[in-house]
Order: C-alpha cells, then sequence, then structure tokens
C-alpha cells in the first residue's frame, strides 16, 4: 500500500485521537514503532491490522472506520493532486477522471503503488456509477474520499452501494448522484 496512505492514517487518529492512540494501535496491531515515508510503499496486512486495531479499540465497525478516514484525507489529496485536477470540475468529474488522471500517474510514478482500479460510467451529468476493484476490498474508503470530494465542492450527493466484495461480489458497483 502506498505510504501516502499510511502518512495519512496516522494524520487522522492523532486528529481525531492522539499521538499516543497511533503508537497504541502499533504495538496492539503487532507492527510496533515504525515510521511510514510517504512515498514508500508498505505491505497491505499492515494497514489492514492498524485499522482492525482502531476498530477493536473504538468498537467502531472497520468500514465506518475506513468511511470516516476517506472523508478525512480527501482534502488532502485535493491538495497534493491538484495540478492533474481540471478547474471547471467539480465531484463527478473527478470521480469519474480520476483512474485516467491520478491513479495513473501514480501508477507511474511510484514503483510498486497498487491504487485500486475504478472504471467510471456517467448515465447523466448527475450521476455516476463507479465499478471499484481491488483485492484489499476497502470499498468503504472510496466512499469516504466522495463524500470529502463532495465536501471540498460544496455539493450534495447520495452514495449508494449495489454491489460489494466484501459480500462476495467480484467488485463493487458504488453509485454517485449529485442532489
Amino acid at each position: 500500500m502506498h505510504g501516502i496512505i499510511f502518512h495519512e492514517l496516522k494524520r487522522f487518529v492523532t486528529a481525531k485521537l492522539s499521538e499516543e492512540a497511533w503508537n497504541n494501535l502499533l504495538r496492539d496491531s503487532g507492527i510496533g514503532q515504525k515510521i511510514y515515508l510517504a512515498f514508500q510503499t508498505y505491505p497491505d496486512a499492515e494497514a489492514i491490522a492498524i485499522v482492525s486495531a482502531a476498530s477493536a479499540s473504538t468498537g467502531v465497525p472497520i468500514p465506518a472506520l475506513l468511511e470516516s478516514f476517506g472523508e478525512f484525507i480527501a482534502p488532502n489529496l485535493m491538495t497534493m493532486y491538484k495540478h492533474l485536477v481540471k478547474p471547471e470540475w467539480k465531484t463527478l468529474d473527478l470521480i469519474e477522471h480520476t483512474e485516467e488522471t491520478i491513479h495513473h500517474l501514480v501508477r507511474i510514478r511510484e514503483a510498486g503503488a497498487e491504487p485500486p482500479l475504478l472504471k467510471c460510467c456517467r448515465p447523466t451529468d448527475d450521476h455516476v456509477v463507479i465499478t471499484y476493484s481491488s483485492p484489499r476490498k476497502m470499498c468503504a474508503l472510496a466512499v469516504g474520499i466522495v463524500h470529502g470530494l463532495a465536501r471540498h465542492y460544496n455539493e450534495q450527493i447520495l452514495v449508494t452501494q449495489t454491489t460489494c466484495m466484501l459480500d462476495g461480489s467480484p467488485d463493487c458497483n458504488i453509485s454517485v448522484r449529485r442532489i
């Protein structure tokens, strides 16, 4: 997993809880003290272990934690990749073009980086359907990022998920409508 995610996960935990909570999660996950660098890659199992430890510690289900985390990191992702975002784009435009702009660049620049594959279709101007595929099965993180993007653009959206890899589907279908 891309180091940016770990860097942002630490920022999320320390903002919501504390620096001590982050250290406790590293300990409780079996990772121990570790510094994650933003532009390196790390085993997926470490992210899963940290999120699982956070869920056990807080009592918040993993999907809810991932969604909250996604919403939290969206503004920083917008800042990091703003040079790839066209000024006229809004929430649905950015979602529609994430794969060919941001994810494409991440795969080229960062050896070993494997962002999820997002196939999008745009049935109408106010509707995007995302087909999310990743061995990590962290679709809740994607849903959270979508909510964070909508907040960034000050837009109201409705997100529904019709299929989910966590329920045995080969991919997740996430519908995003501007309302």
